[in-house]
């Protein structure tokens, strides 16, 4: 290795992890797809500091997408639930 790459790798950070979103998606959202996006938030670092950098960039993407994913699941079926519950409330 180089002292250039040495020197970039010492003063570069590692991309965003998403682990907390990911871990409270999980809880409060959608479960299944949480964790996939818990197992790819897991995987950021250690790729990053493995000089994967390409992988820990990729599987920054995955958690974040798993992230919103999750997210917008949990959020639909909340919003079906209220609106269904709703629905039954007026109706007596």
């Amino acid at each position: 290795m180089n002292e250039d790459t040495q020197v970039s790798f010492e003063t570069q950070k590692p991309p965003k992890t998403w682990l907390v979103e990911s871990i409270l998606v999980s809880l409060f959202c959608c479960l299944p797809f949480g964790i996939a996006g818990i197992v790819n938030a897991s995987r950021v670092e250690s790729r990053f500091f493995a000089k994967d950098y390409e992988g820990a960039i990729r599987a920054s993407q995955n958690a974040k997408k798993w992230t919103i994913v999750s997210f917008a699941i949990g959020f639909i079926i909340i919003l079906f639930y209220g609106i269904l519950g709703f629905g039954r409330m007026a109706g007596h």
